[in-house]
Formats: C-alpha cells, sequence, structure tokens
C-alpha cells in the first residue's frame, strides 16, 4: 500500500510538471526568464515532441541560451536553416497558442 501510494504521487507531481524533461524545457527552466515555470516549460516540450524533431528540440533549445544564433539562422540563406525555420515557427504559434 505504501508503494502505491508513493507511485501515485510520483505520477501526480510528474504530470503537474515538476519534472520538466527535454532539451527545450530544460532550457527553458534555466533560462532565467520570470515567465518560466514547470508548468508552462512542460508544455512548451510537449508542443516541441509533437512539431521537432530531436535535433530540431537542440538546436530550439540552444536559442535560449544564444538568441543571436536563432537570428542567424532565420536570415540564412542555407535550405536547411530555411526548412528548420518553418517547423520552428509553426511550434512557437502553437506553443503560444496552447501554452497560456
Amino acid at each position: 500500500m505504501k508503494y502505491a501510494f508513493l507511485a501515485l504521487t510520483i505520477l501526480a507531481l510528474n504530470s503537474c510538471g515538476i519534472g520538466v524533461r527535454g532539451e527545450v524545457g530544460k532550457a527553458c527552466m534555466a533560462s532565467g526568464r520570470s515567465a518560466a515555470n514547470p508548468a508552462l516549460c512542460s508544455c512548451v516540450q510537449q508542443t516541441a515532441n509533437q512539431n521537432l524533431s530531436r535535433r530540431d528540440q537542440k538546436l530550439a533549445a540552444s536559442f535560449f541560451e544564444d538568441p543571436q544564433k536563432a537570428q542567424d539562422i532565420r536570415q540564412s540563406d542555407n535550405p536547411g536553416n530555411e526548412a528548420f525555420w518553418l517547423r520552428y515557427k509553426e511550434f512557437s504559434n502553437r506553443a503560444q497558442r496552447v501554452c497560456r
């Protein structure tokens, strides 16, 4: 019975966003922004999971530490960067709608 209660408690805490996982979610939490909290960052990570590959997520997470990198990719003429930016914009727009 004790173990069942412990398991349910852990499950409940994870569903509340206490344990933020994933590249984007962790970067969100580490960003130091005033709006960053476990619920928001978990939601953003879930949206990233639905819209971005793991490789894309790793790149997107790097923008939290280096915003200039996002600008460089956005302005790049590289076809791969252009394709990524379209996916990133879709992710960003969706996260803004869903994670309020």
